[in-house]
């Protein structure tokens, strides 16, 4: 098991066949600054998503309003967008929501029309759109971390359209980490759709 997943892991970070995307989610974009600037180096595309797409959309000067942000991290994303700008897919349009919570009035938005006092819980449908080419083309993919609040069914769809991608491409796919697996599991996918998850 553990041969197996670091052989897993090894082919789709060291010898990746390209285009190699990677996607990344989850909440806290501190977590995996030195990650994404690792795999930016080695990656074609980065995807980014989850509540850590909202530090790189501020640092691109938009009003996220109550979306969950790290500003101590806005300067470091700039960085990573001045650096890595053509490779890494950031959201176009959100799912804005009045409030935290599995009912809450939602929308779908533009990046700039988060209404004042409203948070985004989930990338909207014209991003999920602009992932899924940018996956349908790789080979290898690599994927950590939810794109929205998935365990909220109005908020689930990014990250239900991310794995269905990933699912139907015949790329060799890494999961990696408990919130994607749980993701893969929660939402019905067939695991072995996908070549590994850790």
């Amino acid at each position: 098991r553990v041969v197996e997943e670091s052989e897993s892991l090894g082919r789709a970070v060291n010898d990746p066949e390209r285009p190699y995307t990677v996607v990344l989610g989850g909440s806290k974009v501190s977590d995996k600054l030195g990650v994404i600037q690792a795999l930016a180096q080695k990656a074609d595309k980065v995807i980014i998503g989850g509540g850590m797409c909202y530090t790189f959309l501020a640092a691109q000067g938009i009003n996220v309003q109550q979306s969950l942000l790290q500003e101590e991290q806005i300067d470091k994303c700039k960085e990573l967008l001045e650096e890595f700008g053509s490779k890494l897919v950031l959201p176009v349009d959100l799912v804005a929501a009045a409030s935290f919570a599995a009912d809450a009035d939602n929308k779908i938005v533009p990046l700039t029309d988060i209404p004042e006092g409203w948070m985004s819980l989930d990338v909207g449908p014209e991003t999920v759109k602009k992932y899924a080419e940018v996956l349908a083309t790789a080979k290898t993919v690599f994927w950590n971390g939810p794109m929205g609040v998935f365990e909220f069914p109005a908020f689930a769809e990014g990250t239900k359209a991310v794995a269905k991608a990933i699912s139907e491409s015949d790329a060799f796919s890494v999961i990696g980490g408990g919130d994607s697996a749980a993701a893969v599991r929660t939402l019905g996918f067939d695991e072995a759709t996908f070549s590994h998850i850790s």
